[in-house]
């Protein structure tokens, strides 16, 4: 039989090192927390080989005292909690009193403080050392008011641990991310990361606007959604990332809580599930977001590094943040912020900027130059947008006025425009339609393209949706049933559901065993590829049943009869219709982005054309 022993400090000191001390960028997590906790403004982080042979964190907050400097080699003490209340009700970042001992069991570990105030103790500063948990003395030090932590040759004493560290240039990688998490949330301190001697970020104070564009670049900060919600003791305030910067990694999602960087299941579900209908392929969502709860509802004490969380109602949590995330993206065409296409760049680089609010002032109205347009037609000819402009003459809207006629496929129609003038609507009058895809359009910015087929995609999934939460999806008898040569399974289906196809908006019914009759569609999609449209809406009830495909799969297939009821390529569009699908667009929700996650509309400033024709040169 084995014994049981007690283990040595120093070996306790390194099994806690191993889940405190995972790499250089986890000595460097806890030090500017550290730092941060102690009221600091400013902060310089210094770093020699990806942070193996030197990490040096100083700071401009509160200082350490010289009675207290050889506690902060100590494990679990700490100025940050002193009872059960208050680990409850945890506001620092740092709170368990365990980093430093721990860190100093695996390096050589310097700390050098003054009291940062007016009393006698501030006149002078300290220093102790630390190795492989082997305490020095404490030294007097002339040292600026504050605190510098110097972290020398990470798993000098622990070789096994050293092996599995990567690359310096990894190592830099991983501290660089660390160090762009903990300013994010700080855009009130200024801040310096170096490597080998050189500045590879320098931030100074700022708002989180400013902050945020630093970090994550100009283009996300003018793009993303403004989210600042709140409901009794929550809230939710930051940045929500347009569905065009969407990224094929998750390298740009920030969540904090109370203003700790976390990975929590909980809120990175209510995420995903508020940017599904937006996003194209396997993309992912960018943010910067930052959930305030009360202290006592959330437990922060679940993992020594501190980025796990439990909520204690995580259900409300979970609900919260999608309902807040949802109402910011769900804008429509005229409120969202514009997506700039640049005649020399790919539109996920383009620039954006905020929609500025109309009638347009100052140098968005561009006053003084004139309205360029094809043809010679005059206002008068044209409804604005607060005039009752006539609808589209498709499925899904009602019907408007034929117009004038297009030209042939292939061509773009050129026609007449009222110009584009300080009380023109949002995406502006159209001006002609590229083959048979997109409409251009003219507005007080310059040009608007749109993907005829993706708008009016988004529109009708919009319409469907409101239709069918409130059960007025309108149906249209069809002069000539179609009929669908199917196989007996679905032909089945189609008797067995014959209420929910009902419901939806469908009157099929059997005319043989391999065969059926469609009488009635949703007026919505009367115009699309019925036989298609059928055959796909079959496949769902016969895959996962009427339950599940009207209440989990709900959204899926009505992006789907949405997709084959918009109108498709080649179908030449009236300038009447091509208005009015402008007009729907600036009225529904999310229009900017099609149901598949790709966008329906791009501005080209005329600052731009100016550029591309060299105007001005």
């Amino acid at each position: 039989m084995t014994a049981i022993r007690r283990l040595p400090d120093t070996l306790i000191s390194q099994i806690a090192a191993g889940e405190v001390v995972e790499r250089p960028a986890s000595v460097l997590k806890e030090l500017l927390e550290n730092a941060l906790d102690a009221g600091s403004t400013r902060l310089d982080v210094t770093l020699a080989e990806g942070g193996v042979r030197e990490i040096r964190v100083t700071d401009d907050g509160g200082g350490i005292s010289r009675e207290d400097l050889p506690l902060a080699f100590e494990r679990h003490a700490t100025s940050k909690i002193a009872s059960l209340h208050d680990l409850e009700n945890v506001n620092s970042l740092g709170f368990r009193g365990e980093a430093l001992a721990s860190i100093a069991s695996v390096a050589r570990v310097e700390i050098a403080s003054r009291i940062n105030g007016p009393d006698i103790q501030s006149a002078h500063g300290f220093r102790q050392r630390a190795e492989g948990s082997v305490v020095g003395a404490v030294e007097p030090a002339a040292v600026p008011a504050g605190t510098t932590v110097t972290v020398r040759d990470l798993y000098f004493n622990t070789p096994a641990r050293r092996k599995f560290l990567r690359t310096d240039a990894t190592e830099f990688a991983h501290c660089d991310d660390v160090f762009r998490r903990i300013v994010l949330a700080r855009p009130d301190v200024a801040a310096t990361l170096r490597h080998n001697d050189r500045v590879s970020l320098h931030l100074t104070a700022s708002d989180l606007r400013r902050r945020v564009s630093a970090l994550l670049g100009d283009s996300f900060a003018a793009g993303a959604r403004i989210v600042d919600e709140a409901a009794g003791t929550i809230r939710l305030r930051g940045f929500a990332g347009s569905p065009a910067d969407a990224r094929s990694g998750r390298d740009a999602q920030y969540a904090y809580v109370n203003g700790r960087f976390v990975r929590d299941k909980v809120i990175a579900h209510a995420i995903r599930e508020a940017y599904r209908d937006l996003l194209h392929g396997d993309r992912h969502p960018s943010y910067v977001l930052f959930l305030e709860v009360d202290p006592s509802s959330v437990d922060v004490n679940v993992h020594p590094a501190k980025t796990e969380i439990r909520f204690r109602d995580s259900r409300s949590i979970h609900q919260f943040v999608y309902h807040a995330l949802q109402r910011a993206l769900s804008l429509n065409a005229a409120e969202a912020p514009v997506a700039y296409a640049s005649p020399t760049a790919a539109p996920q680089r383009a620039q954006t900027a905020f929609q500025s609010s109309f009638p347009m002032t100052g140098e968005n109205a561009m006053e003084s130059r004139p309205a360029y347009a094809f043809g010679s037609g005059n206002a008068s000819a044209f409804p604005t947008a607060f005039s009752g402009a006539p609808r589209l003459n498709l499925p899904g809207f009602a019907s408007g006025s034929a117009g004038e006629s297009a030209a042939q496929p292939g061509t773009a129609s050129f026609t007449s425009s009222p110009g584009a003038s300080r009380l023109s609507p949002p995406l502006g009058y159209a001006l002609a339609q590229l083959h048979g895809v997109y409409v251009l359009a003219q507005n007080a910015a310059g040009l608007v393209l749109v993907d005829m087929h993706a708008a009016h995609e988004r529109i009708l999934y919009e319409k469907l949706k409101l239709a069918l939460d409130g059960e007025t999806i309108a149906t249209q008898r069809l002069l000539i049933p179609v009929t669908l040569s199917i196989d007996a399974l679905d032909v089945t289906t189609a008797d067995e559901q014959k209420d929910v196809l009902a419901r939806l908006g469908f009157d099929v019914s059997p005319l043989s065993p391999t065969t059926l009759a469609v009488r009635a569609v949703p007026v919505m999609v009367a115009g699309g590829d019925l036989p298609v449209l059928v055959r796909a809406l079959l496949a769902d009830l016969r895959e996962f049943g009427a339950s599940r495909v009207l209440t989990e799969r709900r959204d899926d297939l009505l992006s789907t009869l949405a997709c084959h009821g918009a109108v498709r390529a080649n179908r030449m569009l009236t300038v009447p219709e091509m208005n009015a699908l402008l007009r729907e667009m600036e009225e529904t929700e999310r229009a900017g982005q099609c149901n598949h996650g790709r966008p329906t509309w791009y501005q080209m400033a005329l600052s731009d054309l100016d550029k591309l024709f060299l105007r001005g040169q």
